[in-house]
């Protein structure tokens, strides 16, 4: 019975401390992330066009997209970019999305 419960305890220590489908965040929350934050700021003037990037992850075992800064770009034509936010959200470490959102011209 010691045993059974010991292991018990080993196995939920062991998923509390994984990363699960953990995103870049300046926050996180255990139960649920919902975080806008700003990436990189340029001197270029204007920010007439947005483009966005998404990668997904399912309980840290498979992930999937390309959220660089270049897609994001690519995505609305632009060719000077002004500034670079990010959004992660993640719902119990089951599933997480990190997207890049670019402004520029």
């Amino acid at each position: 019975m010691k045993k059974f419960l010991l292991l018990g305890l080993l196995l939920t220590t062991t998923v509390l401390f994984s990363s699960c489908a953990s995103v870049k965040s300046p926050l996180m929350g255990v139960l649920y992330t919902d975080v806008k934050a700003p990436e990189a700021i340029t001197a270029n003037a204007g920010k007439s066009k947005v483009g966005t990037a998404v990668a997904k992850s399912i309980l840290g075992l498979v992930a999937t997209g390309d959220a660089s800064i270049e897609t994001a770009a690519k995505s609305a034509g632009i060719t000077r970019i002004h500034h670079v936010d990010y959004y992660s959200k993640s719902i119990l470490g089951i599933y997480s999305e990190f997207t890049v959102t670019v402004y520029g011209e």
